[in-house]
């Protein structure tokens, strides 16, 4: 036990002499979890809508201002040239154009039905969805407010002859995309520190040549890797702690489930990266490998762990893939623990997976220490 001690001791003060490490503790949580939460959202706001309207009646304006009235859209111009609107999205300005053709009030009037146009840049699949749809509710309901005028139609008369559906949301009674990146950035930083810091702690002491110094000594190897990994556990602990004060204060995100519950499944999860990040140490010689190695599989992993989209989404092979990715595992934990107040009952399944996986992955790089130091 003294011996564990020792090198405890001696990995701290090692790890602390580096000027970077309180910087990396303390202030990139805040950092990543400022821009980060705020910049990698799914919320399609400010639209640029390029408006051709040839028309030029009551009608037509009112459609033109409801979509200026809308957060979702922002109106970028106004043309009664085609022509001049599609150099505009061309050239990256427009992200939908709103074709309004001449006599569009007037055959609204005499033939109950007119048409519009709607030119969506496509680039990106799902700003293009989600910008059609928020567009087709605009015109839908300029629509419905057109039949109860003319008409003298009450508007709740017209919404009853459809099926009307009243949502309700679990989890996030908003639809806040903050509270769903949150928890995801956490689990991201938690992983930096895991994977990279003690991979290329281990790699640098091979390229000091301090490790060859510690394996002449009577130090076992059961004690040489639970001193060089327990300080990394330790700090992606406080990592995770001080990375949850952030966002309840700067975000208010929900902590609805156990604390306790969180990070027991936090050490585990840690335990399993700290596994991967020995194993890298053990293949890498030089600082170089050991962080290209390491990018490879982060990056990789963290994107398709369901980050920005959900796994299920994703197709057959990759959520069989998804098998092998621990972060996957703690994306979907941390995210079930905070927001939906699971206990261990709730999330046994995909725990004892990650104690499996970190038992494996370090078992495999204690094997492969022994062999190849």
């Amino acid at each position: 036990m003294r011996t564990i001690l020792f090198i405890l001791q001696k990995e701290f003060l090692q790890i602390f002499r580096n000027k970077l490490i309180a910087p990396i503790i303390f202030i990139m949580p805040i950092i990543q979890l400022v821009i980060l939460v705020n910049a990698a959202t799914m919320e399609m706001k400010n639209l640029n809508v390029v408006v051709v309207d040839n028309d030029l009646s009551v009608t037509s304006r009112q459609l033109v201002d409801r979509f200026s009235a809308s957060p979702f859209f922002h109106l970028a111009g106004w043309t009664e040239s085609l022509n001049d609107a599609e150099h505009t999205m061309e050239k990256g300005k427009a992200d939908i154009l709103l074709n309004i053709p001449a006599n569009f009030e007037r055959d609204l009037v005499k033939e109950n039905r007119t048409e519009i146009q709607l030119l969506i840049n496509a680039i990106n699949g799902t700003v293009a969805g989600v910008g059609y749809s928020y567009a087709a509710a605009i015109i839908g309901g300029v629509n419905r407010d057109i039949i109860s005028k003319w008409y003298h139609i009450p508007k709740n008369s017209i919404t009853q002859q459809s099926i009307v559906t009243k949502p309700s949301f679990w989890y996030n009674p908003e639809l806040n995309y903050k509270v769903f990146m949150v928890p995801a950035v956490l689990a991201i930083l938690v992983t930096v520190i895991g994977l990279f810091l003690s991979g290329l702690n281990i790699v640098r002491e091979k390229e000091l040549g301090t490790i060859e110094q510690i394996n002449v000594t009577p130090i076992r190897k059961y004690q040489f890797i639970f001193g060089k990994l327990t300080p990394f556990l330790i700090i992606g602990l406080v990592e995770l702690a001080f990375g949850l004060i952030v966002g309840k204060l700067l975000f208010n995100i929900p902590i609805n489930g156990s604390l306790f519950v969180l990070f027991t499944t936090a050490v585990i999860y840690l335990i399993t990266i700290l596994g991967i990040g020995l194993l890298i140490s053990t293949l890498a010689r030089t600082l170089q490998q050991s962080i290209f190695i390491s990018y490879f599989f982060i990056m990789v992993f963290m994107m398709m762990s369901g980050l920005f989209t959900s796994v299920e989404t994703m197709p057959d092979w990759a959520q069989a893939i998804n098998v092998i990715n621990p972060i996957a595992y703690f994306m979907k934990l941390i995210r079930t623990i905070l927001l939906k107040g699971s206990g261990f009952a709730d999330i046994y399944h995909d725990l004892v997976a990650l104690i499996i996986y970190g038992l494996t992955i370090l078992s495999l790089a204690t094997w492969r220490y022994r062999k190849t130091v």
